[in-house]
């Protein structure tokens, strides 16, 4: 075997071909420019509607503050599963690993102070990881019954040592911790105001506009910048360093990395203490400025996987799956008048009409016609009433976010030994 050095210092072989096919086909994604025309087409989009509905609600800054509050754990749950899986791991736990990071923050933080309890929140998703390799990585056990397992064992866990530790602490109870104080928020002095008043004028797009911008410079927490750092470092660690191709490779071709003397097992199991903490994180986040509350991460940690399976396991369309559920509750949670959640009716529509179009240039004809009937039928319960039924406004993000997602996401392309089982040596 040649030990001429290739593809970010893999040996070229021929025993390397499939593993260097495998790595070269997960190369392809958009571009930045790609990116900014697809964003500011969706911002043309949500204007147009604001206009036509009144719902000044879609991008004020406090919804957009509210919606970046709400992506931010779901983007670090989707984060921390791209890691696991890239390297072959499935991690269903990623809802448990966040509940161990809330309990983590919630404990540490109400002593020690916000940023101590965020450590201790990885810490514990760090256990969580760890808990999911030894159990697939060492021992074999199948990845979904691991991961469903920490996902249940986690917050009967958690509860359990609330009500052992906070129910005699002050301000604390049997399901929650004493308040955890808050981050430090950045305001951009005078920018932030000057946004503001823009947004408020309602013009076509540029309001619009100057809302996210606000949104973006108008008390933002400390760990949404830090998030943000991790996802774009997550790619490029992932795509760009030896680490990285390394990694995927485990999660692509394991037994040609063995071949080419990559320590499959290592880079597994950085996949998943890696997981693991950027999940206690995504818990952390949940708890610091607030408390830990039982029952807090209210699925965020499924949404996050459904996150990177709509993103076809990468950093940027799992953000993107993530803002998308953010957008929606931020939404809601901000919108009192409930103008805003029935102009969503359009968007949805304008949405589905699109990914039609898609499925139709792809031949997936029976996903097109689905999304035009479904896309009709919400242009007419739009017409056809002023507003929705409250029951239906808390849900109606996770309705949204699975429907856009469930029919968008057709091409899925997966590492190709994701939840295989490896044994060392094997074939």
């Amino acid at each position: 075997m040649s030990l001429t050095s290739g593809i970010g210092g893999l040996p070229d072989s021929t025993e390397s071909a499939p593993l260097l096919r495998a790595t070269k086909s997960t190369r392809r994604g958009m571009s930045p420019v790609r990116w900014l025309v697809v964003v500011a087409a969706l911002l043309a989009v949500i204007s147009l509607v604001r206009l036509l509905t009144g719902a000044n609600n879609l991008t004020s800054v406090g919804a957009i503050q509210a919606a970046i509050t709400a992506a931010v754990p779901i983007a670090l749950a989707g984060l921390s599963g791209l890691w696991s899986e890239r390297a072959g791991v499935v991690n269903i736990g990623l809802e448990g690993m966040m509940v161990l990071g809330t309990f983590g923050a919630g404990w540490i933080g109400w002593q020690y102070g916000p940023w101590a309890g965020v450590v201790a929140g990885v810490l514990c998703g760090v256990l969580g990881g760890l808990l999911l390799g030894l159990a697939t990585i060492t021992f074999g056990v199948d990845h979904i019954i691991a991961g469903v397992a920490i996902s249940i064992v986690a917050p009967g866990l958690a509860l359990f040592l609330a009500q052992l530790l906070f129910a005699t602490a002050p301000g604390g109870g049997e399901q929650q911790s004493p308040p955890v104080s808050d981050v430090y928020r950045v305001t951009v002095p005078g920018l932030s105001d000057w946004l503001g008043d823009i947004a408020g004028k309602g013009w076509f797009f540029v309001s619009d506009l100057a809302g996210v911008l606000g949104g973006l410079t108008t008390q933002l927490s400390l760990l949404t910048v830090l998030a943000i750092v991790l996802i774009v470092a997550s790619g490029f660690i992932l795509w760009r360093t030896r680490l990285g191709l390394r990694l995927r490779s485990v999660g692509e071709a394991p037994y040609a990395a063995e071949s080419l003397g990559i320590d499959v097992i290592k880079y597994k199991y950085i996949g998943v203490i890696v997981s693991g903490a950027l999940s206690g994180l995504a818990g952390a986040f949940l708890v610091v400025g607030l408390k830990f509350v039982n029952g807090q991460t209210a699925g965020r940690g499924f949404i996050g996987l459904a996150s990177l399976i709509f993103g076809n396991w990468r950093p940027g369309g799992m953000a993107a799956g993530a803002l998308l559920f953010g957008y929606t509750d931020g939404v809601q949670l901000f919108d009192s008048s409930g103008t805003a959640m029935h102009a969503f009716l359009l968007l949805v529509a304008i949405a589905l009409a699109v990914v039609a179009l898609m499925q139709l240039r792809e031949g997936n004809r029976v996903v097109a016609i689905v999304s035009l009937v479904i896309a009709a039928f919400s242009i007419w319960w739009f017409a056809s009433t002023d507003a929705l039924p409250g029951q239906l406004v808390k849900s109606a993000p996770y309705a949204i976010t699975l429907l856009v997602m469930g029919l968008a996401s057709q091409r899925l392309r997966p590492p190709k030994a994701d939840g295989m089982t490896y044994r060392k040596g094997g074939v």
